[in-house]
């Protein structure tokens, strides 16, 4: 994996270009408008324009609470992954006028509404299950003088794997922007970034998409053809300790959580070689249904122990899935991975923006990444490129600032 493998997107195909293809298409369609090519568009006949979009303005998520939102929701289509260093001379008030912008910002835009300096209110009008997270590094809670968590810090090297690049490493604050329609996800993101211009700079920005037509039951599908995202715990019930900082963490963060962000290359060309009976070999799973090789569905528990005729452990000893099960309780966390694609045609890059929420990444995640780097098949077809941890911040409840606990 190369830094021109992980550059930032290319402008798309210009007017010109879709003006033809659509003219030729037009041209092409006019003789099977019946028949065959008839039945099929009225089997995928869409609802109309405006049911939708009064669907979509009436998707506005709950900004205020005791959790920030976009963590416990089901990830949308489309979101970004913005990373901002604040400026050197920043100080505590600059943090706090920061998070003072942001909470007004982000209320608004989860509710349909532009921030007071929005030029273009109309493009959020439409908030399409927008929701807006906000992560702080060490530099942000050290400048409000609050106690910094024992793992508020870069994850441990993994020398074995990580080829880490500083254009997806690190940051002082993080905005983590998730909705239904990627035009929200742009307006948001914008305004957001240029709200704080004379505070902070963007130090990196990831794009990611998830496919939103996927079958019922599978939480989604990575550019692998795997089926990511299985095993979740249940942290709306009896796991939520892994989830949400408590009694044990510092008092400003207790009902935030922690998140980790990993850029994971994949040498999608490699991995066009690889037969299929490879590629379930490495995974341990089933590329058609996610069900584990030694059978049942996406949900199954494998059965690690199970061996072939000729002894030898149906779930191989290198496959991802072995590697990444937990060997304790504690060894779990909450993934909302997303997909991304910067490639040019001529060049591939893509791969995976890995995104885990836990309570202590050193203790939940840590663990299970060191197995990984240690021996995982699908280190043959992956790289890390990029790494980042944040504390993510409680809830506003009514009339508070994001992070105001901190300057307690």
């Amino acid at each position: 994996m190369t830094d021109a493998e992980n550059a930032p997107d290319r402008a798309a195909a210009g007017p010109r270009r879709r003006a033809v293809l659509l003219t030729g298409l037009v041209g092409a369609g006019a003789g099977v408008a019946t028949g065959a090519g008839a039945a099929l568009a009225r089997g995928r006949e869409a609802p109309p324009a405006d049911d939708r979009l009064q669907r979509a303005r009436a998707s506005a998520r709950a900004f205020r609470g005791e959790h920030q939102a976009g963590i416990l929701e089901a990830p949308p289509p489309h979101a970004s992954f913005v990373a901002l260093d604040l400026r050197e001379d920043a100080d505590r008030d600059a943090v706090r006028r920061l998070l003072t912008v942001w909470t007004d910002d982000v209320e608004r835009l989860m509710a349909g509404r532009g921030p007071l300096t929005d030029l273009e209110p109309e493009l959020a009008a439409v908030p399409a299950s927008l929701t807006v997270t906000v992560g702080v590094g060490p530099r942000v809670v050290a400048l409000a003088g609050a106690e910094k968590p024992s793992w508020l810090a870069p994850l441990p090297a993994f020398p074995e794997i990580d080829r880490l690049e500083d254009a997806w490493s690190g940051g002082d604050l993080l905005l983590q922007v998730c909705a239904d329609s990627p035009t929200t996800v742009s307006h948001a993101q914008r305004r957001l970034t240029a709200a704080v211009a004379d505070l902070a700079t963007v130090r990196w920005v990831q794009r990611g998409f998830r496919e939103p037509f996927e079958g019922p039951g599978l939480p989604m599908r990575n550019l692998l053809g795997q089926v990511d995202g299985t095993v979740q715990p249940d942290v709306t019930g009896l796991d939520a300790g892994l989830l949400w900082v408590g009694d044990d963490g510092p008092a400003w963060l207790r009902g935030g959580s922690s998140v980790v962000v990993r850029r994971i290359g994949m040498r999608l060309d490699a991995w066009d070689r690889a037969d299929r009976l490879s590629r379930e070999n490495a995974i341990g799973r089933r590329l058609d249904t996610g069900a584990p090789v030694t059978g049942g569905r996406v949900d199954t528990a494998a059965d690690l122990e199970a061996k072939d005729e000729l002894g030898f452990h149906v779930v191989d000893d290198a496959a991802h899935l072995r590697r990444a099960h937990a060997t304790a309780p504690h060894e779990r966390f909450l993934r909302r991975p997303y997909s991304y694609d910067d490639g040019t045609g001529a060049e591939t890059r893509a791969g995976l923006v890995f995104v885990a929420f836990q309570a202590d990444p050193v203790r939940q995640l840590v663990p299970v990444q060191r197995r990984l780097a240690e021996l995982d098949l699908l280190n043959l077809w992956t790289v890390p490129v990029g790494s980042a941890v944040f504390a993510v911040l409680p809830g506003a409840r009514p009339g508070e600032v994001l992070g105001e606990a901190m300057f307690a």
